[in-house]
């Protein structure tokens, strides 16, 4: 059994990487071509890179593109350009500019991954004769007594299970993570004893397709005719000030509402259909039920409709939270919290936590 997992010598297992042109991923190309593995580097061109050739700091610039290129020329391995634009402006940027638009908060890079980089790309590998796919995410999988598991990346402060939630157990089966088990500065160690030019490159900052940072432009590029200005109004429906558009606000926001002093506000409620944002106090922002929709399980027992405890992640840099779960109806699931917290925004994902493994998770409803 080779270091994979696959019961073949590294020579005669064919590795296809998943590269970004960051130091994660080329690391993991790098470090499994040096353990003699078969490796077939593909990077994804996503988008228009003309606008973001030059910018530091972002995921799938057109700077990463050569990156990756020049990474697998210096070890000697095939790499393959592919052209996925039109897949990916229709199931993330569409999405990322509808999900706004419902007074939702996307995530953009749950949505990539779980459909260019696994659906596609997988499909890709296997009609390459690939044994598996690899990425640099920083999570592990482990063969459990049932099957395979995804667990939290060794170091809490790079795990990147959060984002991968919506991942079938058939892609798992198909998915290895080499760099799960280690922390940044050890992959940076290894990008300099390979020789690697990118081992000092910054870490991606920005959703590759909004490099600097401003998503209601990108929606507005998007849909230009569906932005329309409305009223910021308290919970009574009192008139507060103005706003331009429901899609520069998220539930929690505290600042940029411009309505004035008094006791601090926060956004409670984005309502589209009226173009309204509903503010009120922190206390209003606290509730206990959360309901999930679109629920991906990799439990080893289905999810059942008795409450069973786990923890939860409500949006990436949250604390886990303990809470219990219960399937409801037509993939969907009810999570009630031990503890009330505020802040719970829907368009996020919730995901499920037993210890360090991840069961899965769903997208959080209005």
């Amino acid at each position: 059994m080779n270091s994979l997992g696959i019961d073949k010598d590294p020579q005669d297992t064919r590795v296809v990487v998943a590269m970004s042109g960051g130091v994660d991923s080329s690391v993991t190309a790098a470090l499994l071509h040096d353990e003699g593995y078969d490796v077939i580097g593909i990077t994804l061109q996503l988008f228009d890179y003309g606008n973001a050739v030059a910018k530091p700091g972002t995921c799938c610039a057109g700077q990463d593109i050569y990156d990756a290129r020049r990474v697998a020329d210096a070890c000697g391995f095939p790499h393959y350009v592919l052209d996925y634009e039109d897949c990916f402006r229709a199931d993330v940027m569409e999405d990322f500019a509808d999900t706004y638009l419902a007074g939702a908060t996307p995530i953009p890079c749950v949505r990539c991954n779980q459909t260019v980089k696994f659906r596609d790309l997988i499909q890709r590998a296997k009609e390459l004769d690939a044994d598996v796919l690899t990425t640099g995410h920083y999570v592990r999988r482990i063969d459990g007594t049932n099957k395979a598991e995804l667990h939290r990346g060794a170091m809490n402060l790079k795990d990147q299970s959060y984002f991968l939630f919506a991942t079938t157990q058939e892609q798992l089966d198909f998915l290895r993570f080499p760099l799960g088990g280690m922390s940044k500065d050890e992959t940076r160690i290894e990008a300099e004893r390979l020789g690697l030019a990118i081992a000092n490159k910054p870490d991606s900052q920005d959703i590759c397709f909004v490099p600097d940072g401003d998503y209601a432009a990108v929606v507005k590029q998007l849909r230009p005719d569906a932005v329309e200005s409305g009223d910021i109004v308290d919970q009574d429906g009192v008139f507060l000030g103005p706003h331009d558009g429901v899609i520069n606000y998220t539930i929690g926001q505290r600042r940029g509402l411009n309505i004035g002093g008094g006791e601090p506000l926060y956004v409670l409620k984005l309502e589209p259909e009226t173009n309204r944002v509903i503010v009120g106090p922190k206390a209003e922002l606290l509730q206990e039920q959360v309901t999930i929709s679109d629920v991906n399980w990799l439990g080893d027992e289905p999810l059942g409709v008795d409450a069973l405890e786990v923890a939860v992640k409500l949006r990436s840099m949250t604390p886990l939270l303990p809470a219990t779960v219960r399937a409801t109806m037509n993939d969907s699931a009810q999570v009630t919290l031990n503890s009330p917290y505020a802040g719970v925004a829907p368009g996020q994902a919730c995901v499920f936590y037993a210890g360090d493994r991840m069961l899965g998770g769903g997208w959080i409803e209005r």
